[in-house]
């Protein structure tokens, strides 16, 4: 099946607000003529009350952890998750410090504010300073992000080695096009409030920064936009390191994909929507694996 065509009509990346519903394998087809038209998918829920909100957001910011420390994202006490708290949207939600993702559950998270004082949280209330640099300085920066993500994965990181922004090689790379920028510094652990303010400056608009030495970070409208985003950019730098070696072995370079084509694409699995629906099996696995030890 191919992945999920989703509207967004409010999203201005890339230049283009026109949500797309045709299959990226059948460019340039009208609607009216595709053999198989992609349906109209599912949005997340929506409350009216913000604190019943709040409880199911942590909870699947818990999950998110735990699908974090399956694909092995975790090293060390290093990498966080963040949420932007519906109720107090001036302070957010994130992992303490030396908690494994595989463990976390929702009562573990800690509130903080934008200076950095713990409003709440479970029994273990260490802040990891980076997190809160990278985080606070993105969630200050963009009210439309509910949570961002950045851990040190092991291809991200290679790939953030080389210093250069993803090739349009493959269809999934196509969900960064023009959606993804290169951080092009590197001064240690981040501990100071200005690299923290220049990463989200770096960051801009776009859903996913390559942290130059460090790691992947991708921002989302949701918990599931963000997680899926991060998978996928970590799975993109792994392909691309495997083509370009392959590739380079050769004597060859990569083909890549025409702008216009990685263009179409992007409009049907670049979008907020595509990224929340894609991720929709990643948090029913993890439901069905933990049950409901994270909602604790």
């Amino acid at each position: 099946m191919a992945p999920p065509s989703a509207v967004s009509p409010d999203h201005v990346t890339n230049g283009d607000s026109t949500p797309s519903y045709i299959a990226p394998h059948e460019p340039g087809i009208s609607e009216s003529k595709a053999k198989v038209q992609m349906p109209k998918f599912p949005g997340p829920p929506e409350f009216s009350d913000k604190y019943a909100e709040r409880d199911y957001l942590k909870g699947r910011l818990a999950a998110a952890f735990r699908i974090f420390g399956k694909y092995g994202f975790d090293e060390g006490v290093a990498g966080h998750l963040t949420l932007r708290d519906p109720v107090q949207r001036d302070t957010f939600w994130v992992n303490p410090l030396g908690v494994a993702f595989s463990l976390i559950k929702k009562s573990d998270l800690m509130q903080v504010d934008h200076d950095g004082n713990i409003i709440d949280g479970g029994k273990v209330r260490l802040l990891n300073a980076a997190a809160f640099m990278i985080h606070g300085a993105v969630h200050k920066a963009r009210p439309d992000v509910l949570c961002a993500a950045h851990s040190h994965s092991i291809y991200g990181r290679s790939f953030c080695s080389l210093g250069r922004k993803l090739d349009m090689i493959t269809q999934d790379s196509c969900a960064f096009y023009d959606d993804h920028v290169l951080y092009e510094s590197f001064n240690g652990i981040v501990l100071a409030e200005k690299e923290g303010n220049d990463i989200a400056a770096c960051l801009g608009d776009k859903k996913a920064a390559l942290l130059q030495n460090h790691g992947l970070l991708t921002a989302g409208r949701t918990i599931e936009e963000a997680v899926f985003w991060f998978i996928s950019l970590e799975k993109c730098c792994q392909a691309q390191l495997a083509a370009d070696a392959a590739a380079g072995g050769r004597g060859h370079e990569t083909v890549k994909i025409h702008d216009d084509d990685a263009a179409l694409t992007y409009k049907t699995i670049g979008t907020p929507h595509a990224g929340w629906f894609s991720a929709k099996p990643l948090f029913d696995v993890i439901e069905k694996e933990c049950g409901e030890d994270y909602l604790q």
